[in-house]
């Protein structure tokens, strides 16, 4: 079988890509990208991300989720809240087939999104939730966990959450070993090329547990310049010369691992692939 690139975490569905999506598209599949694990942030993107899935049936997988912040980053950014879950819940279980993982979810803690301890705990009652739909739905979970990687891992273990991605993590080696213990992947944007400060957590996990995403728009090797799914070849040039291998072992690695965590997502493409040999 032959394994293409899977971005395991990108925003295909945002609004930075409107105005050019058929030249972003035709960029992504001439980098050898097979696969765009579409996550969300929020209700109003649920819709988007199916329209894409029908134009771009081989490549785009949907997913469902809500963020722990909520507001697309600006000024009205705040802490998602229980009540946001109601608007949520019936589309989860009404779109169930067609989506390959439930996220983006998780925990942000860092200081000024989440002030005070009523956000933090608003953030994990909906984590929590959406958690045990993807139990209850046997679906991976794509998980944010900025400031808060060790609470994270340890809340997915405690609900028995055994297939997970833990999206540009920045914890702790030794916090992402009790990870890797539990079998959660981890994935690195190219914005890990910008400096060396997760080099050394590259280094210990191993790359059965390694996958590859962009996080487009954001999260590009120039951070004033928008990201696009095709630059998920620096992630993988990156990541072979920290692991001293070649970026065509890491590129194969890395795919057959998404295709592991994210079965779903594979067969979005080989139905495609049987509708246009038929």
């Amino acid at each position: 079988m032959e394994y293409g690139f899977v971005d395991c975490h990108c925003h295909i569905s945002a609004s930075e890509f409107e105005e050019d999506l058929e030249d972003v598209i035709q960029r992504t599949s001439q980098a050898g990208v097979r696969t765009l694990v579409a996550v969300t942030e929020e209700v109003r993107e649920f819709d988007r991300v199916l329209q894409l899935q029908e134009c771009y049936p081989d490549l785009v997988a949907p997913c469902f989720g809500l963020h722990p912040l909520q507001g697309g980053g600006g000024p009205e950014q705040r802490s998602v809240r229980p009540q946001d879950l109601d608007a949520a819940l019936l589309q989860f279980y009404k779109h169930k087939e067609r989506i390959v993982a439930i996220g983006e979810i998780g925990l942000d803690f860092t200081p000024w999104c989440a002030p005070t301890q009523e956000d933090r705990d608003d953030q994990m009652k909906v984590f929590v939730k959406q958690l045990n739909i993807a139990k209850e739905l046997d679906l991976p979970v794509n998980v944010h966990s900025r400031s808060a990687a060790k609470v994270t891992i340890a809340t997915m273990r405690e609900q028995g959450v055994s297939r997970a991605l833990l999206h540009n993590f920045a914890g702790k080696p030794s916090v992402a070993l009790e990870g890797v213990k539990a079998g959660f992947l981890f994935s690195f944007p190219p914005a890990v090329c910008r400096n060396q400060q997760r080099d050394k957590l590259i280094k210990q996990i191993p790359l059965e547990h390694i996958c590859l995403e962009t996080d487009s728009p954001a999260l590009g090797l120039d951070k004033h310049v928008r990201n696009e799914p095709c630059n998920i070849t620096l992630s993988c040039q990156y990541i072979a010369d920290i692991k001293g291998l070649s970026p065509e072992t890491v590129q194969l690695v890395t795919a057959q691992n998404a295709h592991r965590l994210f079965p779903k997502a594979l067969m979005h493409g080989q139905v495609s692939e049987k509708q246009s040999l038929s």
